[in-house]
């Protein structure tokens, strides 16, 4: 699979401060990829570098193999939800979604309003003035915006901050279409979110890189997973002679980690043996996942 966005040796200084020092990461092509860091990380700097907003102080950035930098490059071939959009509120929906068409030179600008505003499930604001929207519909509008000419690459910047659950659970739905289909960048702090969406992530810290991996390798998802004891006397021994298994323990909030060797068994192997064995012992648990919480990742990281 080839990459879609290639960054190399990315920097971005203002005067002084260096927001975003030496960041190097591919995204491969039809994946959907996070952006993860606290506050001040260099995500935002990082993603409008991206998306073609700022220009990088040095280092490289390629979009299709294409260089952001070079004015209208981007047109048509990348779609983007800003964390902070904001639509001009006297403008009926569907008039303005046509005309950010018309602007980037689509055919069909109307029929394409309507149908991205039928994929976030809102086509009944099309005659609704933009100012009279909610934030959860300003938002949706916003991602349809994104979505118009099925654009090969799309950024998304914090797509479901401040949405109700059942709104920022669609939205999700949204995105998971797109897998595959499309190359998919997100930025948020939804680590929960995050984890369940995305093939692979950066993690940023004080604007330096500090983990580039798929999501199945940031998380252990390969080598280890864990169970929610709810009670019961854990045979750790037993486990730990189980075929496969390289080391059972108890951690924290009495979770069960057991790792295993990824090479001579499978995960779903080791997980039915080792909690069959818990049951066989009267071990009452709660859930099972594989590897450690994004999460957790995150703040032994950064």
């Amino acid at each position: 699979m080839s990459a879609a966005i290639e960054i190399k040796g990315l920097s971005k200084h203002f005067g002084a401060k260096v927001a975003v020092n030496g960041v190097t990461f591919n995204v491969e092509e039809g994946h959907c990829y996070g952006l993860i860091g606290p506050n001040g990380a260099g995500k935002t700097t990082t993603f409008s570098m991206m998306c073609g907003f700022l220009f990088p102080t040095s280092g490289s950035i390629r979009v299709l193999g294409l260089d952001p930098t070079e004015p209208g490059v981007l047109k048509r071939k990348v779609g983007v939800l800003p964390q902070d959009a904001i639509l001009p509120p006297t403008w009926p929906v569907g008039e303005l979604l046509t005309y950010y068409g018309e602007l980037s030179g689509l055919p069909n600008s109307e029929s394409e309003a309507k149908a991205a505003l039928e994929r976030v499930q809102l086509p009944e604001t099309w005659n609704v003035q933009a100012g009279a929207l909610s934030h959860g519909m300003h938002k949706r509008v916003s991602m349809a915006q994104a979505l118009m000419g099925s654009p090969p690459v799309i950024f998304l910047d914090e797509p479901t901050a401040g949405l109700d659950p059942k709104i920022a659970a669609s939205v999700r739905n949204v995105i998971r279409d797109l897998k595959g289909k499309h190359t998919v960048v997100v930025s948020s702090h939804n680590l929960q979110e995050l984890e369940e969406l995305c093939d692979a992530s950066a993690i940023l810290d004080k604007g330096k890189l500090v983990s580039a991996s798929s999501m199945a390798e940031l998380t252990g998802q390969m080598a280890e997973f864990r169970v929610q004891i709810a009670r019961g006397q854990v045979p750790l021994e037993e486990l730990k002679a189980l075929l496969g298994v390289k080391d059972a323990k108890l951690e924290a909030n009495n979770v069960l980690c057991v790792s295993y060797d990824s090479v001579t068994v499978q995960p779903e192997e080791i997980i039915t043996r080792a909690v069959g064995l818990l049951a066989t012992k009267n071990v009452l648990f709660l859930t099972v996942w594989r590897g450690k919480r994004l999460e957790e990742r995150v703040l032994q990281l950064t």
